[in-house]
């Protein structure tokens, strides 16, 4: 039995919590609606509340798409450690 205990990896690892910022932050970043309610500053003609939401668009898909690499790596590596 102490064996199997050894073998088993930490379900909760410092990349996944990495993983999980990632996948949280556009969702706190969108949901804090007062951070981002008004008008000034614009940016070519348009208002702080309609660029800034865009901006996080490309955001979410750079952050989202850091995920996907990162949990890759992790299956990766789990799948690698567990042969070895």
């Amino acid at each position: 039995m102490p064996e199997d205990t050894e073998a088993k990896r930490p379900t909760v690892t410092p990349m996944r919590v990495v993983i999980g910022l990632c996948l949280l932050a556009p969702f706190v970043a969108m949901l804090w609606v007062s951070s981002y309610a008004k008008v000034d500053p614009t940016f070519i003609g348009i208002p702080f509340f309609y660029w800034y939401q865009m901006l996080w668009v490309l955001i979410s898909t750079a952050l989202t798409m850091t995920a996907y690499k990162l949990w890759q790596r992790d299956q990766r590596a789990r799948k690698g450690g567990a042969s070895a």
